[in-house]
């Protein structure tokens, strides 16, 4: 069950510690329009329990990013503007975060940062020296070394969020996905993930990958 006030709380800690000076608007009202975006019905994925799940494992993870605040204030917004059927969601989502973030009193400098690590979402692929990028990305892949049921959940609610695919087409845009995926030398770039995490996500995208050809 997601807590919504623990969340809010969360969305203002980062805020504040993100504000030089840490005055500046109420974040009362961003945080509440984030998540009333992040509880819209066409998510079946992109839920408010992925953004918990993505902020728990940026806190895992802290201690090898240059600004945490900065990429806690990223995962707010990675997904922020989400359709399904469209393919600009991390532009938008930046775009967002651009506007929002300014208005709320963050440094032009931070919020080009948070859009930043917002638009290399699309990918995946931070620079080797990136280690703001290794730890959002790092964070929003850990899904992918789920165990099994918690694995075969994530699946599934990405087909849910799919469902206006049809089953062929769906199969082969997963599956080009997955083999996107598998060519990166590495899916996750910080020490900690790279030692807890890439087996199992390997070893999962590579048994999806069969599952979709068979």
């Amino acid at each position: 069950m997601v807590d919504l006030d623990e969340l809010r709380a969360r969305f203002a800690r980062s805020l504040q510690r993100a504000r030089h000076p840490a005055d500046g608007p109420d974040p009362s009202p961003y945080a509440e329009r984030l998540l009333a975006r992040w509880q819209e019905p066409q998510r079946r994925y992109h839920t408010l329990t992925h953004l918990t799940a993505v902020l728990d494992h940026i806190d895992t993870l802290a201690r090898y990013a240059d600004d945490p605040d900065l990429v806690r204030l990223a995962a707010w917004f990675h997904d922020a503007v989400y359709l399904p059927e469209r393919s600009e969601n991390e532009e938008r989502s930046a775009r967002l975060a651009e506007r929002a973030l300014a208005e709320a009193g963050l440094p032009d400098d931070r919020t080009a940062e948070v859009a930043r690590l917002v638009r290399l979402t699309a990918g995946h692929a931070p620079d080797g020296d990136d280690r703001n990028g290794h730890v959002l990305c790092d964070a929003d892949l850990a899904v992918l070394a789920s165990p099994p049921s918690g694995y075969a959940a994530y699946t599934a609610a990405v087909r849910e969020e799919y469902g206006f695919v049809p089953a062929d087409a769906f199969r082969a845009g997963r599956a080009a996905v997955l083999r996107e995926l598998l060519a990166l030398p590495r899916l996750f770039r910080t020490p900690y993930g790279a030692e807890h995490w890439e087996r199992t996500a390997r070893y999962n995208l590579t048994a999806e990958l069969e599952m979709l050809s068979s």
